[in-house]
């Protein structure tokens, strides 16, 4: 679970090892020694000492060894009891491996009831001496070592039952650690010591926090610790539990710790987290600290503050290496993390990723480097409570995340078979876009959720009728661009486009394709009203770049252009195509003219092709009419005319005589021209500013200007209307109404 990894080791799991140390150490085994010390004095006292005595002193051995000792400067009986004043217990142990001491001021022993009774306070000191065992003098060690040591006042020993009790404060503290209790009792029958209320033992140190409990109990069949109303307290962390129960070794070193029952952790510190399950479990290493951490049961943390975050399982396992260092994290049984985005942003959506189980990999016990997932897995990119917007899915066979110098996830690796599926709902109903491939990375910005999303390998996407594929795509939410590389291929309603490079805005539906652009315009269906792009052949379209709206029906395409349907061409440096009504747009630049090639006639009536070149063209092929503009320049075998501007009609598909003639190319029916205009032959020059020419007669009709023929063999011929016949070279020329008179002239070849 990567949220507060950290607290997971210096909370309440180290608060734990030292109440171990502390009250097992403390109040199981010095009530053991204490009590079975004081136990053998009465008996002693009772039968030896009937007057005050000074240098009292009392030792047990067994086998040359002596167990303890017992001192006092002064005895005195009394009727039913007895005084020891000033008065030091030494316990060695059996196998002098100890050097433990009892000592007070003042103690009393009541015969009847049985009871010893401290007089004031009494001080515990425990001590190891290992060399002890060497050494059968029982000589004090060198030096004391950090001895744990316990104060109280008015401790109760009953000979008669092994029990002992206080009513009064006990205190007790080691280097690293000091504690508290109201109250104790120790059973000899249950073998069980019970701090009574106000257990606290406060820890100092790097790992500095303080654990209060209501009760605790102690007890040697099993060996084990049990606190109750758990609580951990530092100045940045808080920790909780209905029930803390620790379970001892022989030597009273921890071995495991289990807290049940409403286990919560808190932390303030930056930025502040929270965690809670039903249960934690602690294993310990012998000498080594933890070794494992399990929380189970509605296993829960979240961290807050900018980068605020949330994890939840069923169960969560955290492994740690020497020093109580976090190694590793295992978060089980429907595993789920949730990073939300900065308040404030309008950008990012907030990010959940699931999975059956998920393995957390940690950097020196506090950063998070690596993750992946155990069983199928899924990412969600979420829209903010409150705001619309599309819910993105993605997965894979297994995800590999990786985060970066802060902990924060930086990006995400899913492989195989990924799938990325995105829905959004509009006024038009739910819209679903698909992508699959054989391996996703999803690339994060700490605080901004999602930067891009790279699959590469088989890439195929849809939406709607668009459906498009390549070797590798990036996708970028925060401008809704898609990037396509690889040979992509985009098809969308009969419209098929390759290119080096593709850009699909999944937000307007706008697509741009760039570098050897070719596109192909497919289930077309015959126009027997039309003419140029009547035909149900595929029209083709190469151009450097284009760019398509949604529907696919309109396409700007610029660079080098050319669109063919049959033997028909047009090319020219930019064109605007659209399929359903198919009409054409061409535009001309400073280097190159709107280029169209047709079919016309010669003088013989045999079709021969014609080249039309200008700044513009308009075509919809509805109307049968191309309409030219600036510079407007007709080539044939034998002819050229050239205007300011021309529309030229072409004849119906529907016209032609065979199906084969009705997917030839587009046939020349009828040109007016304005503006200028020039008609050229091997043999005239007509001028005039308007022309009509009709293909069915080769007729050519020039008015405006005055119109004017030039013959080489005749001279110049000028007249309101001037008619040539292409066929048999007549001219007619036509007067005003002032000159009513009409020459006709027959050009002798």
């Amino acid at each position: 679970m990567p949220v507060s990894v950290r607290r997971l080791r210096t909370g309440f799991i180290a608060a734990l090892i030292c109440v171990c140390l502390l009250v097992g150490a403390v109040y199981f085994y010095s009530r053991h020694r204490v009590q079975n010390a004081l136990k053998q004095i009465p008996g002693k006292i009772a039968v030896e000492i009937q007057q005050s005595a000074q240098g009292f002193t009392l030792s047990s051995s067994e086998q040359g060894r002596t167990v303890f000792t017992v001192q006092a400067s002064k005895a005195i009986q009394f009727k039913g009891r007895a005084e020891l004043h000033d008065v030091t217990i030494t316990v060695y142990g059996r196998d002098s491996s100890r050097f433990d001491q009892v000592y007070g001021k003042d103690f009393e022993y009541d015969q009847q009831q049985g009871n010893i009774v401290s007089k004031g306070e009494v001080s515990i000191d425990l001590e190891a001496n290992p060399p002890g065992i060497k050494n059968p003098d029982q000589a004090a060690p060198k030096e004391l070592k950090d001895p744990v040591h316990l104060r109280t006042t008015d401790l109760i020993f009953n000979q008669k039952t092994g029990d002992a009790w206080t009513g009064a404060m006990v205190e007790f503290s080691i280097p690293q650690a000091t504690g508290s209790a109201l109250g104790a009792r120790y059973s000899a029958k249950e073998r069980t010591v019970t701090l009574a209320s106000q257990v606290r033992i406060a820890t100092a140190g790097a790992l500095s926090s303080t654990v209060v409990a209501r009760e605790a109990v102690i007890s040697s069949n099993p060996r084990q610790i049990v606190l109750r109303s758990a609580r951990e307290e530092s100045l940045t962390e808080q920790g909780e539990a209905d029930e803390v129960t620790l379970f001892l070794q022989n030597d009273n070193t921890i071995e495991r710790a289990l807290a049940s029952g409403d286990v919560r952790f808190h932390s303030t510190a930056s930025p502040p987290a929270t965690a809670s399950a039903d249960k934690l479990t602690v294993e310990v290493r012998p000498h080594d600290g933890i070794r494992t951490a399990v929380l189970s049961g509605h296993v829960s943390l979240r961290s807050e503050g900018t980068e605020a975050a949330e994890a939840s399982a069923g169960r969560a396992v955290v492994q740690f290496r020497g020093r109580n260092t976090v190694s590793k994290i295992s978060a089980q049984e429907a595993a789920r993390l949730v990073e939300y985005q900065r308040s404030g942003e309008n950008q990012g959506q907030n990010v959940e990723v699931t999975a059956p189980a998920m393995d957390f990999f940690v950097a020196g016990g506090k950063r998070l480097t690596r993750a992946l997932t155990l069983g199928p897995p899924q990412i969600r990119l979420l829209p903010r409570p409150g705001q619309q917007g599309p819910e993105t899915s993605i997965s894979a066979g297994q995800f590999i995340a990786r985060f970066d110098s802060f902990g924060q996830l930086a990006s995400v690796h899913g492989e195989p078979r990924a799938r990325i599926v995105t829905r959004s709902t509009d006024s038009g109903g739910v819209t679903e876009r698909v992508s699959s491939s054989d391996a996703v990375d999803a690339l994060f910005r700490p605080g901004n959720g999602l930067e891009a999303l790279v699959e590469q390998g088989h890439f195929t996407y849809r939406s709607g009728t668009e459906q498009a594929w390549a070797t590798r795509a990036r996708y970028t939410p925060q401008d809704q661009l898609l990037v396509l590389t690889g040979s992509p291929r985009i098809v969308d309603v009969g419209m098929a486009t390759t290119a080096r490079t593709f850009r699909l805005n999944r937000q307007s539906g706008e697509a741009d394709a760039e570098g050897e652009v070719k596109t192909t315009y497919n289930d077309l269906k015959r126009q027997p009203e039309g003419a140029m792009l009547a035909s149900s052949d595929p029209v083709h379209i190469t151009a450097d770049r284009m760019t398509a709206h949604s529907p696919a029906a309109e396409a700007l395409y610029r660079g080098s252009v050319r669109l063919w349907q049959g033997a028909n061409l047009v090319s020219a440096p930019s064109m605007r195509f659209e399929k359903d009504q198919r009409t054409l747009e061409a535009e001309s630049n400073s280097n190159q003219k709107v280029s169209t090639i047709l079919v016309g006639s010669d003088k013989r009536g045999k079709a021969t092709p014609v080249s039309i070149s200008s700044v513009h063209l308009t075509y919809r092929d509805s109307e049968r009419k191309a309409h030219f503009d600036g510079e407007v320049t007709v080539k044939a075998s034998d002819l050229t005319i050239t205007g300011n501007q021309m529309d030229v009609f072409l004849a119906r598909q529907g016209e032609t005589s065979t199906p084969q003639s009705a997917t030839g190319p587009a046939r020349l029916e009828k040109i007016v021209a304005s503006g200028s205009v020039l008609i050229q032959t091997p043999n005239r020059l007509g001028s005039g500013e308007q022309l009509t020419y009709t293909a069915a007669d080769e007729k050519f009709v020039l008015t405006g200007g005055p119109p004017s023929i030039f013959d080489a063999e005749h001279g110049k011929i000028t007249g309101v209307s001037l008619t040539l016949f292409r066929r048999d070279d007549r001219v007619v020329v036509e007067g005003s109404s002032s000159s009513p008179a009409v020459t006709q002239t027959r050009v002798v070849r």
